[in-house]
Parts: C-alpha cells; structure tokens; sequence
C-alpha cells in the first residue's frame, strides 16, 4: 500500500510539474514565433478576467496534453519497450501523440465556438493562423513531455541495471569469499593420517627401549599437536611461531629417521615478524621424506634458510626412492592453495638432478 501511495504521489507530482512547463513553453514559444504581433502589444489591457480566464483554459489543455502523453508512455511500455524494439516504440508513440494533441485542439476550438456561439468554419485567416500555431506549439509540446518520460525512463532503466550488475557482483564475491573461506578451513585441517601412524608406532618402540626417551618424545608429540590444534583455524602465523613447532617436529624425525636425516635452520631474525601459513614447513619436510630415501650412509639433507626477498626457501637433496609409494597430494597442493587464496605471491618450485627447492614468501600482517 505505502509502495502505491508513493507511486501515485510520484505521478501527481510529475504531471504538475509537466503542466506547469507545458504552460511557460506554451506562452513562451507562442511569442517567439511572432513577438510583434498586435496581440502581445495589447496583451494587458485586457480585464484581468479575460486573462484569468485565457490562464485557467490554457492550463487545463497543458494539463490534459500532459496527463495524455503520460497515460500513452505507461501504457506503451506495457506493450513495446524501448529496450526490444525501439523504432516500433518510437513510431507509435509519435502517431499517438500527434492524434491525440490534434483531438484535443479541435475539442477545444469547438467548446470555444460553443461558448461564444461562433462557427469554427467561418474564422478569419488570423484566426486560422493562431489555430495551426496552436496545435504546432500543442504538438512540439506534447513531443517535449514525451521525450522527458522517455528519458526518464531510460535512465531509470539504466540506473537499475547499474544497480542490479553492482548488486550481482556483490553477491558473486560474498559467495567466492565464502567458498574461499570453506576451502581454506578444509585446506588447514587436512593431516597426513601416515603422520599420526608413525609417531605412534615410534612411540610405542621408544617406551619399551628407553622410557626417559619416549617421555622426551611423547611431549614433543604433545607440543606438535598443541600447535596443530591451537592454529588450526588461524591463516597465517608468524615465523617465529613456526620454528618453535619445528623445533618439536625435527625432534620427532629425527628419532624416526635415525641418523639419515639432517637438518640446517638459518634464519634472518628481521624475518621472525613476518608470517605464513601454519604448518607449511612440516608440510614441506613431510613431503620431502615421502618422496626420498634417507640413509645413515646418504642422508638426507634438509634446508630451511631465509632469501632475499622476504621469503624462506626450504631445499631438500634428491635421494629418489626406488619405489614411489602413492602420493596423498597433500603436501605441495595444499601450500600451493593456501596462498592463492591469502596472497597474491605463490610459492616458486625448482627441482634440480641433485636438489628440489621450494620458496615460500613470507607475509606481512
């Protein structure tokens, strides 16, 4: 109800204020054509009921063309929009509108005639003269309001389209931000269940042969998983961070590994603020043990340094398996995912005969 209460109110406003202009364009255009003719000159000397009364008849037909041009342009959208078929659209209005400010004109010179008990056909030429000026001007003036409704109404259309795409691509990013969001909190959970399975199984040999040293494992174990469940629904965590869950994590490997595995750490403590996605270097050292033999004989050796441009390159030597165990995708994949989605750097991969280097930017925050 208030939707068309505004509505109405709306047109009502807008055929005043058409009447209205129609009125000033009337009088104004009707003295440009002819500005030295005896009947301006004499204009107000009238009695000021006459021109009172010209006023009101001139209004009510400014009225009327206006309220008729109004009626065809909403009706006329109905059936033929300017969107679809213009020319159509144009035409038809412009016939329409010609008949009916003809109508009107000879409606009005009849009641004209009626009044002053007058025939239309016996007029002078200055009569006949005034009335062709009077439906030229009506025409023109009918022709003005119908182009203010036409492109009114085309830039509403627009304004609502504009509105409507800006509205869409709103709704499309809130929906990828959702969907990157989910990805992300699926991406951050995901653990290499042959993780958990070798810690424990690791677990279990070191309490039978030293329990001081299963003790020492197990808390590491614990320090490992305190992390995995305190960050795992964080994107990013500083460096620093990273290398206190490291530190535990090496601790493990290296009791699973024995002495085939040996690990350099130097870090740029100006890097220490900076961040990265949590648990992206045990990602990296896990992948590097899934896809390479280490050795007492040829261990393997395992990387972590600071480059150049604010970022850690992490390097393992090539030490091929001679039988590749299938491959989970967790590994690089996951940080691979991660960064699309929380940076716009990617991790670069360079994989040499003798050495496979991943580098990881590091974030500011």
């Amino acid at each position: 109800m208030q939707t068309t209460a505004g509505t109405l109110i709306t047109k009502r406003s807008k055929s005043i204020v058409l009447a209205a202009l129609s009125f000033v364009m009337f009088y104004l255009l009707s003295y440009m054509l002819d500005p030295y003719d005896e009947w301006w000159g004499n204009y107000f000397k009238r009695t000021f009921a006459d021109i009172l009364m010209e006023w009101a008849s001139s209004l009510l037909f400014c009225m009327l063309i206006s309220l008729s041009s109004i009626f065809i342009h909403d009706k006329l959208n109905l059936y033929f929009s300017w969107m679809e078929r213009p020319l159509k659209r144009l035409a038809v209005e412009t016939i329409l509108n010609v008949v009916c400010v003809v109508g009107l004109v000879l409606a009005q010179v009849l009641c004209i005639s009626l009044l002053t008990n007058s025939s239309p056909e016996v007029s002078g030429n200055e009569d006949k003269v005034w009335q062709w000026q009077w439906v030229t001007l009506s025409i023109f003036i009918a022709f003005t309001i119908s182009a203010i409704h036409t492109g009114n109404y085309l830039i509403t259309n627009w304004k609502n389209a504009a509105l409507e795409a800006t509205e869409h691509k709103l709704k499309s990013a809130q929906h990828k931000q959702a969907a990157a969001e989910a990805e992300l909190q699926a991406l951050r959970l995901q653990l290499d269940p042959h993780f958990v399975f070798n810690n424990l199984s690791v677990l279990s040999e070191l309490i039978l042969e030293d329990q001081q040293l299963g003790y020492n494992y197990a808390e590491n174990l614990s320090k490992v998983y305190r992390y995995l469940l305190r960050n795992s629904t964080r994107d990013l965590i500083t460096l620093q961070e990273e290398l206190k869950f490291l530190k535990a994590y090496i601790f493990l490997l290296k009791h699973r590994a024995g002495c085939g595995i040996t690990f350099e750490i130097d870090i740029d403590q100006a890097h220490l603020h900076l961040h990265l996605p949590p648990m992206t270097l045990q990602l990296l050292i896990e992948n590097a043990m899934k896809h390479n033999k280490f050795l007492k004989s040829n261990p393997l050796k395992i990387a972590v340094k600071s480059g150049e441009n604010m970022d850690l390159i992490v390097s393992n030597s090539i030490l091929p398996l001679e039988k590749k165990h299938p491959s989970s995708g967790l590994g690089l994949q996951n940080i691979a995912q991660r960064y699309l989605l929380l940076s716009d750097r990617t991790p670069q991969i360079a994989a040499g005969n003798s050495l496979f280097t991943v580098s990881i930017p590091l974030i500011k925050s």
